[in-house]
């Protein structure tokens, strides 16, 4: 497989896109599942966005490396 700078720029787009997705996901379903009265489930899965997010950063670092 050739891996070529316009190939990997899309391909870590991709990742950040899919990362940002799924924190939201995470985040919206926290809100609700602390609603529900699982704070410390809630609290979990709040970490786990942030996590989704400081893989993000760490992309979208890789990223500018390129440019």
């Amino acid at each position: 497989m050739e891996l070529d700078k316009p190939k990997l720029e899309h391909l870590i787009e991709h990742w950040v896109e899919h990362n940002e997705s799924h924190s939201k996901s995470f985040s919206e379903w926290a809100a609700k599942i602390e609603a529900a009265g699982y704070r410390e489930i809630a609290d979990d899965i709040k970490k786990a966005a942030g996590k989704m997010d400081e893989c993000s950063e760490l992309l979208k670092k890789a990223q500018h490396k390129l440019e």
